[in-house]
Protein backbone atom coordinates (compact mmCIF):
# COMPACT_ATOMS: atom_id res chain seq x y z
CA UNK A 1 0.00 0.00 0.00
CA UNK A 2 2.66 2.15 0.89
CA UNK A 3 4.80 1.86 -2.14
CA UNK A 4 1.55 1.92 -4.51
CA UNK A 5 1.35 5.54 -2.49
CA UNK A 6 4.89 6.44 -3.15
CA UNK A 7 5.34 5.28 -6.53
CA UNK A 8 2.97 8.57 -8.41
CA UNK A 9 5.02 10.89 -5.89
CA UNK A 10 8.42 9.35 -7.42
CA UNK A 11 7.21 9.66 -11.02
CA UNK A 12 5.74 13.44 -10.44
CA UNK A 13 9.24 13.86 -9.03
CA UNK A 14 11.01 12.38 -11.56
CA UNK A 15 8.78 14.51 -14.40
CA UNK A 16 9.40 17.79 -12.28
CA UNK A 17 13.14 16.83 -12.53
CA UNK A 18 13.22 16.46 -16.04
CA UNK A 19 11.42 19.44 -16.67
CA UNK A 20 13.70 21.71 -14.72
CA UNK A 21 17.01 19.77 -16.47
CA UNK A 22 15.13 20.88 -19.81
CA UNK A 23 14.44 24.99 -18.43
CA UNK A 24 18.07 24.78 -17.49
CA UNK A 25 19.45 23.24 -20.62
CA UNK A 26 16.96 25.56 -23.31
CA UNK A 27 18.31 28.50 -20.75
CA UNK A 28 22.17 27.29 -21.21
CA UNK A 29 21.32 27.06 -25.32
CA UNK A 30 19.95 30.58 -25.10
CA UNK A 31 23.17 32.18 -23.21
CA UNK A 32 25.51 30.30 -25.63
CA UNK A 33 23.71 31.27 -28.82
CA UNK A 34 23.65 34.90 -27.02
CA UNK A 35 27.42 34.50 -26.25
CA UNK A 36 28.32 33.93 -30.03
CA UNK A 37 26.35 36.38 -30.87
CA UNK A 38 27.75 39.22 -29.01
CA UNK A 39 31.16 38.04 -30.65
CA UNK A 40 30.30 38.30 -33.90
CA UNK A 41 29.31 41.81 -33.16
CA UNK A 42 32.25 42.76 -31.05
CA UNK A 43 34.43 44.47 -33.44
CA UNK A 44 31.39 46.67 -34.81
CA UNK A 45 30.27 47.34 -31.02
CA UNK A 46 34.44 47.92 -30.42
CA UNK A 47 33.83 50.75 -33.64
CA UNK A 48 31.30 52.82 -31.98
CA UNK A 49 32.88 52.46 -28.50
CA UNK A 50 36.20 54.20 -30.30
CA UNK A 51 34.87 56.24 -32.76
CA UNK A 52 31.17 57.33 -30.87
CA UNK A 53 30.76 56.87 -27.31
CA UNK A 54 34.05 57.72 -26.41
CA UNK A 55 34.27 60.80 -28.68
CA UNK A 56 30.33 61.68 -27.27
CA UNK A 57 31.59 61.41 -23.65
CA UNK A 58 34.87 63.84 -23.99
CA UNK A 59 32.42 66.45 -26.15
CA UNK A 60 29.85 66.28 -22.62
CA UNK A 61 33.08 66.88 -20.29
CA UNK A 62 34.37 69.55 -22.45
CA UNK A 63 31.05 71.60 -23.11
CA UNK A 64 30.92 71.79 -19.52
CA UNK A 65 34.62 72.50 -19.29
CA UNK A 66 37.47 75.63 -20.67
CA UNK A 67 40.10 74.18 -22.88
CA UNK A 68 42.13 75.43 -25.28
CA UNK A 69 42.85 72.41 -27.19
CA UNK A 70 46.26 71.10 -26.15
CA UNK A 71 47.14 69.77 -22.90
CA UNK A 72 44.65 67.44 -21.52
CA UNK A 73 46.03 68.44 -17.80
CA UNK A 74 44.82 72.32 -18.43
CA UNK A 75 40.83 71.00 -18.50
CA UNK A 76 39.27 73.39 -16.10
CA UNK A 77 35.42 72.31 -15.49
CA UNK A 78 33.26 75.55 -15.32
CA UNK A 79 29.76 73.87 -15.45
CA UNK A 80 27.33 74.96 -17.34
CA UNK A 81 28.74 78.49 -18.02
CA UNK A 82 29.79 77.82 -21.92
CA UNK A 83 25.79 76.86 -22.56
CA UNK A 84 24.68 79.87 -20.58
CA UNK A 85 27.40 82.05 -22.38
CA UNK A 86 25.54 80.62 -25.59
CA UNK A 87 22.28 82.09 -24.71
CA UNK A 88 23.90 85.63 -23.14
CA UNK A 89 22.87 89.15 -23.91
CA UNK A 90 25.19 89.98 -26.65
CA UNK A 91 25.89 86.56 -27.97
CA UNK A 92 25.29 85.84 -31.62
CA UNK A 93 24.85 82.36 -31.18
CA UNK A 94 21.18 82.37 -30.91
CA UNK A 95 20.49 84.96 -33.54
CA UNK A 96 21.92 85.11 -35.99
CA UNK A 97 23.61 81.98 -35.95
CA UNK A 98 20.76 79.28 -34.82
CA UNK A 99 18.37 81.32 -37.04
CA UNK A 100 20.08 80.95 -40.18
CA UNK A 101 21.14 77.54 -39.69
CA UNK A 102 17.20 76.85 -39.18
CA UNK A 103 16.37 79.35 -42.44
CA UNK A 104 18.99 77.74 -44.03
CA UNK A 105 17.67 74.22 -43.51
CA UNK A 106 14.10 75.30 -44.10
CA UNK A 107 14.92 76.77 -47.11
CA UNK A 108 17.17 73.73 -48.95
CA UNK A 109 13.82 71.51 -48.07
CA UNK A 110 11.32 73.90 -49.94
CA UNK A 111 13.24 74.32 -52.97
CA UNK A 112 14.99 70.85 -53.49
CA UNK A 113 11.42 69.10 -52.83
CA UNK A 114 9.56 71.32 -55.25
CA UNK A 115 12.13 70.99 -57.96
CA UNK A 116 12.57 67.05 -56.92
CA UNK A 117 8.87 66.66 -57.39
CA UNK A 118 8.56 68.75 -60.62
CA UNK A 119 11.65 66.79 -62.35
CA UNK A 120 10.43 63.43 -61.55
CA UNK A 121 7.26 63.87 -62.40
CA UNK A 122 8.70 65.07 -65.69
CA UNK A 123 11.01 62.34 -66.04
CA UNK A 124 8.45 59.36 -65.34
CA UNK A 125 6.57 60.44 -68.43
CA UNK A 126 9.94 60.24 -70.42
CA UNK A 127 11.80 58.07 -72.19
CA UNK A 128 15.85 56.88 -71.43
CA UNK A 129 14.54 57.77 -67.78
CA UNK A 130 18.60 56.60 -66.19
CA UNK A 131 19.74 58.14 -67.99
CA UNK A 132 18.13 61.50 -66.94
CA UNK A 133 18.90 60.40 -63.30
CA UNK A 134 22.07 60.21 -63.85
CA UNK A 135 22.33 63.12 -65.39
CA UNK A 136 20.66 64.82 -62.04
CA UNK A 137 22.56 62.27 -59.77
CA UNK A 138 25.93 63.86 -60.89
CA UNK A 139 26.20 66.88 -58.27
CA UNK A 140 25.92 64.48 -55.43
CA UNK A 141 28.98 62.36 -56.61
CA UNK A 142 30.64 65.74 -57.45
CA UNK A 143 32.92 67.27 -54.63
CA UNK A 144 31.54 70.25 -52.80
CA UNK A 145 34.80 72.50 -53.03
CA UNK A 146 34.14 71.81 -56.71
CA UNK A 147 30.45 72.52 -56.60
CA UNK A 148 30.82 75.64 -54.17
CA UNK A 149 33.63 77.50 -56.12
CA UNK A 150 32.00 76.89 -59.61
CA UNK A 151 28.92 78.73 -58.33
CA UNK A 152 31.23 81.44 -56.65
CA UNK A 153 32.38 81.94 -60.18
CA UNK A 154 29.16 82.01 -61.28
CA UNK A 155 27.83 84.37 -58.70
CA UNK A 156 30.36 86.87 -59.38
CA UNK A 157 29.61 90.57 -60.85
CA UNK A 158 31.01 89.46 -64.22
CA UNK A 159 29.92 85.40 -63.69
CA UNK A 160 27.27 83.37 -65.64
CA UNK A 161 24.22 84.36 -63.55
CA UNK A 162 24.89 88.14 -63.60
CA UNK A 163 25.43 88.14 -67.18
CA UNK A 164 21.83 86.80 -67.98
CA UNK A 165 20.39 89.13 -65.65
CA UNK A 166 22.39 92.08 -67.55
CA UNK A 167 21.05 90.32 -70.92
CA UNK A 168 17.60 90.63 -69.39
CA UNK A 169 18.26 94.38 -69.02
CA UNK A 170 18.40 94.31 -64.53
CA UNK A 171 21.15 95.08 -62.97
CA UNK A 172 24.07 93.29 -61.27
CA UNK A 173 23.49 91.61 -57.97
CA UNK A 174 26.38 91.34 -55.71
CA UNK A 175 24.90 87.73 -54.56
CA UNK A 176 27.70 86.87 -51.74
CA UNK A 177 28.69 90.31 -50.98
CA UNK A 178 25.40 91.43 -49.73
CA UNK A 179 24.13 90.24 -46.41
CA UNK A 180 20.56 90.50 -47.81
CA UNK A 181 21.31 87.67 -50.46
CA UNK A 182 24.31 85.71 -48.86
CA UNK A 183 22.29 83.20 -47.30
CA UNK A 184 19.47 82.79 -50.18
CA UNK A 185 22.39 82.50 -52.85
CA UNK A 186 23.80 79.55 -50.93
CA UNK A 187 20.73 77.97 -50.38
CA UNK A 188 19.86 77.53 -53.95
CA UNK A 189 23.22 76.23 -54.25
CA UNK A 190 22.52 73.67 -51.68
CA UNK A 191 18.74 72.86 -53.40
CA UNK A 192 20.63 72.33 -56.36
CA UNK A 193 23.18 69.96 -55.15
CA UNK A 194 20.71 67.64 -53.13
CA UNK A 195 17.82 67.62 -55.99
CA UNK A 196 19.98 64.51 -57.27
CA UNK A 197 19.40 62.38 -54.42
CA UNK A 198 15.48 63.46 -54.03
CA UNK A 199 14.84 62.38 -57.49
CA UNK A 200 16.29 58.67 -57.00
CA UNK A 201 13.46 58.65 -53.83
CA UNK A 202 10.65 60.10 -55.57
CA UNK A 203 11.00 58.31 -58.92
CA UNK A 204 11.38 55.27 -57.01
CA UNK A 205 8.37 56.40 -55.13
CA UNK A 206 6.19 57.32 -58.61
CA UNK A 207 7.10 53.77 -60.32
CA UNK A 208 5.44 52.08 -56.96
CA UNK A 209 2.06 53.93 -57.41
CA UNK A 210 -0.28 51.03 -59.68
CA UNK A 211 -1.43 52.51 -62.68
CA UNK A 212 -4.84 51.29 -62.07
CA UNK A 213 -5.15 54.39 -59.96
CA UNK A 214 -4.26 56.56 -63.43
CA UNK A 215 -6.57 54.48 -65.75
CA UNK A 216 -9.81 54.67 -63.36
CA UNK A 217 -9.30 58.85 -63.67
CA UNK A 218 -9.03 58.92 -66.83
CA UNK A 219 -12.23 56.69 -67.68
CA UNK A 220 -13.32 59.69 -65.23
CA UNK A 221 -12.42 62.42 -67.25
CA UNK A 222 -10.20 63.42 -64.43
CA UNK A 223 -7.14 66.17 -65.64
CA UNK A 224 -3.34 66.05 -65.25
CA UNK A 225 -3.83 67.97 -62.59
CA UNK A 226 -6.76 66.90 -61.06
CA UNK A 227 -4.35 63.17 -61.28
CA UNK A 228 -1.49 65.19 -59.73
CA UNK A 229 -3.20 66.70 -56.58
CA UNK A 230 -6.02 63.97 -55.79
CA UNK A 231 -3.46 61.37 -56.48
CA UNK A 232 -0.01 61.06 -57.35
CA UNK A 233 0.85 63.44 -54.07
CA UNK A 234 -0.85 61.62 -51.51
CA UNK A 235 0.22 58.28 -52.60
CA UNK A 236 3.60 59.60 -52.69
CA UNK A 237 3.00 60.96 -48.92
CA UNK A 238 5.92 58.79 -47.71
CA UNK A 239 8.55 59.62 -50.18
CA UNK A 240 7.69 63.08 -49.73
CA UNK A 241 8.05 63.11 -45.93
CA UNK A 242 11.36 60.99 -46.25
CA UNK A 243 12.73 63.53 -48.44
CA UNK A 244 11.90 66.67 -46.10
CA UNK A 245 13.29 65.21 -43.04
CA UNK A 246 16.42 63.71 -44.82
CA UNK A 247 17.59 67.41 -46.64
CA UNK A 248 16.77 68.87 -43.23
CA UNK A 249 18.79 66.94 -41.20
CA UNK A 250 21.19 67.70 -44.12
CA UNK A 251 20.54 71.14 -43.65
CA UNK A 252 21.25 71.53 -40.25
CA UNK A 253 24.42 70.36 -40.56
CA UNK A 254 25.90 71.46 -43.53
CA UNK A 255 28.94 73.35 -43.12
CA UNK A 256 31.51 72.55 -46.40
CA UNK A 257 29.52 74.79 -49.09
CA UNK A 258 29.18 77.70 -46.77
CA UNK A 259 33.09 77.66 -45.80
CA UNK A 260 34.09 77.18 -49.26
CA UNK A 261 31.42 80.24 -50.92
CA UNK A 262 31.27 82.30 -47.97
CA UNK A 263 32.99 81.53 -45.18
CA UNK A 264 30.08 82.85 -42.92
CA UNK A 265 30.06 86.24 -44.09
CA UNK A 266 29.05 89.23 -44.92
CA UNK A 267 29.60 89.29 -41.21
CA UNK A 268 27.68 86.84 -39.60
CA UNK A 269 24.84 86.78 -42.46
CA UNK A 270 25.99 82.81 -43.53
CA UNK A 271 27.12 81.66 -40.66
CA UNK A 272 25.67 78.38 -39.36
CA UNK A 273 26.02 76.28 -35.95
CA UNK A 274 28.45 74.04 -37.37
CA UNK A 275 30.86 76.68 -38.62
CA UNK A 276 30.41 78.36 -35.42
CA UNK A 277 31.88 75.47 -33.95
CA UNK A 278 34.50 74.66 -35.83
CA UNK A 279 35.48 78.70 -35.72
CA UNK A 280 34.99 78.36 -32.03
CA UNK A 281 37.49 75.28 -31.55
CA UNK A 282 40.34 75.98 -34.62
CA UNK A 283 40.26 79.66 -35.09
CA UNK A 284 39.42 80.90 -31.22
CA UNK A 285 40.52 77.63 -29.17
CA UNK A 286 37.69 77.31 -27.27
CA UNK A 287 36.87 73.88 -27.04
CA UNK A 288 34.24 73.86 -24.30
CA UNK A 289 31.59 76.24 -26.54
CA UNK A 290 32.29 74.41 -29.40
CA UNK A 291 31.47 71.50 -27.29
CA UNK A 292 28.50 72.84 -26.06
CA UNK A 293 27.02 74.48 -29.48
CA UNK A 294 27.36 71.20 -30.99
CA UNK A 295 25.29 69.50 -28.38
CA UNK A 296 23.23 72.59 -28.87
CA UNK A 297 23.00 71.49 -32.16
CA UNK A 298 22.40 68.10 -31.54
CA UNK A 299 18.77 68.25 -29.62
CA UNK A 300 17.69 70.18 -32.91
CA UNK A 301 18.37 67.72 -34.71
CA UNK A 302 17.03 65.20 -32.34
CA UNK A 303 14.21 67.10 -32.06
CA UNK A 304 13.32 67.18 -35.93
CA UNK A 305 14.07 63.07 -35.80
CA UNK A 306 11.39 62.68 -32.90
CA UNK A 307 8.77 64.45 -35.14
CA UNK A 308 10.12 62.46 -37.93
CA UNK A 309 8.77 59.30 -36.27
CA UNK A 310 5.48 60.93 -34.50
CA UNK A 311 4.75 62.10 -38.20
CA UNK A 312 6.00 58.43 -39.99
CA UNK A 313 3.53 56.61 -36.99
CA UNK A 314 0.90 59.17 -37.64
CA UNK A 315 1.11 58.41 -41.15
CA UNK A 316 0.24 54.43 -40.47
CA UNK A 317 4.47 54.21 -42.37
CA UNK A 318 6.64 51.60 -40.42
CA UNK A 319 9.55 54.13 -39.31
Amino acid sequence: MVNATLAPEATERAARDRSAAGVRGRARHRCHQAVVAYLFLAPTLLFYAVFLLLPLGFALLLSMSRWAGFDLGDIEPVGLDNFAGLFADGSTFLAPILTNTLLFALGTVVLALAGSVLVATCIDKLRFQGLWRTLYFLPIVTTVVAVGNVWKYMYEPGGLVNGVLNTLGLGSVAFLQDPDTALPAVVVVQAWASVGSAILVLTAGLKSIPESYYEAAALDGAGAVTVFWRITLPLLRPSLLFVCITQFLTGLQSFALIIVMTRGGPGDATNVAALEMYRQAFSYGDWGTASAAAFVLFTVVLAVTLVQLWLFRRKGEDA
